[in-house]
Formats: structure tokens, C-alpha cells, sequence
């Protein structure tokens, strides 16, 4: 787990899966790619492996190690519902985001046809948890529109939107059921350009429907310098996280050994 994450709408990342494949425009310059190839070969490295899919279940149990309250954004670093990834592995991790409730939790996914499946069957009971949010991507109208629909057709208590990188102007989002929208250009070598009035609709679309927007970036080559100013301003809205207790530091560390033990045996390592 990384504590302090540079990612602005987030506190943490959690990675128990790691690796991808690219799915749609908008993985095309995968700053995950880009930076778990550079180690690819270097021993006992996170990434040694490079960017290929593989489960980690020694860090199943992470969250449960972090007593104070963190918005943790889930498999910044994969996709959890990358084909690769066994129904069984999913539904451990979303087992410890379950136990682990007083973090709130950001899943993100570009597979949004097997998270609403999952979600209205073995993943039910997490989908109706007010501090797990699950979103999708959304760069353009052919591949990010549709992953909408799954999500509002999922029964899902927190439902939002990451609009990034938004590569074209995606018109009229069905906000119906979601809670937040995030915004952002695409940066890193190659990274294509977004128009402001792009983000000036979205951002109307949000006011109207009285949505959170949150405007991450311009992004560019070098994103610090275009920096994250709309109109003059920072958009940093957020919605409220659910409050909940914490368990005894005993109980934790006892649930991590027992989570953490279970997926090594079933996965055999």
C-alpha cells in the first residue's frame, strides 16, 4: 500500500492485483504500463514481472494494518476486473474492503460488463456498501459512454465517474444514480490534448444535476506546469464518506494473518 498517494482524489493505493492489458483508447500511453516495465527483469522487484497480470494475496490484508481512515484507491496499478483475475480473488478483496469499513475504498474499472455481473451476484453485499464506491472510465463517447449504462444497471450504493483521459467531447452524460465526477487530461510522454470546453460542459452537466465535480488536471507532457486551475479555480468537490469505527488493534492483525494465509493456500503458493 502506498500511504500517501500523489493521485489528487485519493489518500492511498491498494494493489493486491497487479498488471493489465490494454482494452480501449484510453490505455493507450498506461502510465501503469509505463512504469511497471521499467523494472521488468530486476530481481525482487513489486514489478520483476513487469506488467503482466498476477494476484498478490500477501497484500490481501493491507487495509487492515491502516487503523486510521484513508480513501484508498483499489488496484491503481491493474484492473480488478480484468478477465485474468479469478472470481474467487475478487471476492476475497472485496471481503477485506467489507472488513476493513472504516476506510472508504475507490474501485475503478474499464470491465464494467463483469463488474455488473459480479456485482448483482457474488459481489452483492459489497455493492450495497455506502464505503466501497465503484466507477468506471470514460474517455470518449465509443468506449467510455456505455460502461455508464453497467454501472447505473449494477445495484450499487456509490456510483462514480472517472472521466480520464478525456480524449473528445463525450456530450450529454446520463448522471442518473451517480455521485461523482472526476476529470482529467492525460499527461506523460504523448499525451493527447483536452479542450477546455469539454470540461466546461461536464462540469455544467454536474452543477445541474447537482453531481460533485472534481477536476483533477489538464495534464500535458509536463502536468505540473498546466497545473489544475479551471477558470481561475480548483474544483476539489467530493462526497461525503460514510464514518465508521475501527476494529482493536489485536483483531486486526489476527483477520490480516487469517486472509492473507487463506489465499495463499488456495491459490497454492
Amino acid at each position: 500500500m502506498s500511504l500517501f498517494s500523489k493521485i489528487e482524489w485519493t489518500d492511498a493505493t491498494w494493489n493486491p492485483v497487479r498488471g493489465c492489458t490494454k482494452i480501449s483508447p484510453g490505455c493507450k500511453h498506461c502510465y501503469a504500463e509505463r512504469f511497471a516495465e521499467r523494472f521488468r527483469g530486476v530481481k525482487g522487484h513489486p514489478f520483476e514481472q513487469g506488467f503482466d497480470i498476477r494476484v498478490v494475496p500477501h497484500k490481501l490484508g493491507e487495509p487492515l494494518r491502516w487503523s486510521e481512515p484513508r480513501m484508498i484507491f483499489v488496484n491503481s496499478m491493474s484492473d480488478l476486473f480484468h478477465d485474468e483475475v479469478p472470481e474467487s480473488y475478487i471476492a476475497q478483496v472485496a471481503a477485506t474492503m467489507r472488513l476493513a469499513r472504516w476506510h472508504t475504498y475507490q474501485v475503478l474499472t474499464k470491465r464494467s460488463g463483469r463488474l455488473r455481473e459480479l456485482l448483482a451476484g457474488r459481489l452483492r453485499d459489497a455493492a450495497a456498501e455506502a464505503h466501497i464506491w465503484w466507477g468506471v472510465s470514460v474517455e470518449d463517447r465509443q468506449y467510455g459512454l456505455p460502461r455508464i449504462a453497467d454501472l447505473q444497471a449494477a445495484p450499487i450504493a456509490m456510483r462514480f465517474l472517472s472521466v480520464e483521459p478525456l480524449l473528445e467531447d463525450v456530450g450529454k452524460l446520463p448522471l442518473r444514480g451517480i455521485s461523482w465526477v472526476i476529470v482529467g487530461g492525460e499527461s506523460g510522454p504523448g499525451a493527447r490534448p483536452m479542450k477546455e470546453e469539454w470540461v466546461l460542459s461536464i462540469r455544467e452537466q454536474c452543477e445541474a444535476a447537482k453531481v460533485p465535480f472534481f477536476f483533477k488536471q489538464w495534464g500535458g507532457v509536463r502536468k505540473k506546469a498546466s497545473g489544475r486551475l479551471l477558470r481561475g479555480r480548483t474544483y476539489d468537490d467530493i462526497p461525503n464518506r460514510v464514518q465508521n469505527p475501527s476494529l482493536p488493534a489485536v483483531v486486526r492483525l489476527r483477520r490480516t494473518f487469517e486472509i492473507e494465509s487463506a489465499a495463499l493456500v488456495q491459490i497454492g503458493m
